[in-house]
């Protein structure tokens, strides 16, 4: 009995030792994904209260950098390029910092975007765009440091930072009449070579109408500035498979020829292959 006891305590005083209250953070996380014209911008950052504390001037000094909530420093991510006052940004993640003062914020776009709350060195080289932010007074505090993506458009929006009675905007552009204006271009040119090709492989691979994928294929042989050994290769197999024993020999001599030149040795071997079987060897 004594020792199902001693079981018993031991079971529950291990149970004690790692069992972990828990208890909201006195900063909770958020993460915003928006989508901007056709640029998508994800948010992720800590929210601290006032707590009946001066933020501005106090909490945070003014004229010093800020890690621009708390907590890990924040980030924001673009998976297309994006413009922050005249400057472009590539693609993917930076930690954003601010310097507030009175009038003005400065908003520092930073390439090292894994650090908890400010750098210990800054580097100025990491720097990859800084802009200039309004503020503006509000008319009620804000008790919880707060950031949004106001004004959305096709090619913009503002990265909005509320705290205590202020707001601060910094303007992000994005590319979205140049990706559109492309699309427009590629459609309306009709399609490309490339997709005539890979229309064309799809229909012979998936036993489809031969005859239209001997148009596409012809088209995309056409329109391209220097065949490759292996879209000859193509060539060659859809017109044999469409009865065309000549026009099927012609392409694939084209492409064994063009094959040695590249020293490909495999589409050496099927291209002669073929030839035999078609008799032209």
């Amino acid at each position: 009995m004594k020792k199902v006891l001693l079981l018993v305590c031991a079971v529950l005083f291990s149970f004690g030792t790692y069992a972990q209250i828990e208890t909201p953070q006195p900063s909770p996380s958020q993460k915003i994904e928006q989508t901007v014209g056709l640029t998508d911008i994800t948010l992720e950052y800590s929210r601290p209260a006032m707590r009946d504390r001066t933020i501005f001037g106090g909490l945070v000094p003014y004229g010093k950098m800020w890690r621009t909530g708390a907590n890990k420093n924040t980030t924001i991510t673009f998976n297309k390029p994006i413009m922050i006052d005249g400057t472009e940004l590539k693609p993917g993640s930076y930690a954003i910092y601010t310097k507030p003062n009175k009038e003005n914020w400065e908003v520092y776009f930073y390439s090292d975007a894994n650090n908890w709350g400010t750098p210990q060195k800054w580097d100025e080289s990491k720097v990859a765009a800084m802009a200039t932010a309004q503020v503006y007074p509000m008319p009620m505090d804000i008790q919880s440091f707060t950031m949004t993506f106001d004004d959305v458009t096709h090619d913009s929006a503002n990265l909005g930072m509320l705290w205590e009675n202020t707001y601060a905007s910094v303007p992000i552009k994005v590319m979205t009449d140049k990706e559109v204006s492309a699309s427009i271009d590629r459609v309306m040119n009709g399609p490309s070579a490339n997709d005539y090709y890979a229309s064309a492989v799809y229909y012979l691979e998936a036993d489809k109408d031969i005859n239209q994928a001997k148009t596409w294929i012809d088209k995309a042989i056409n329109m391209a500035k220097e065949p490759a050994f292996w879209q000859y290769r193509q060539q060659s197999l859809i017109y044999a498979k469409a009865g065309d024993k000549e026009g099927a020999i012609k392409a694939a001599k084209k492409s064994m020829e063009l094959a040695k030149k590249a020293g490909n040795d495999d589409y050496i071997a099927l291209n002669e292959k073929s030839l035999k079987e078609w008799g032209a060897m």
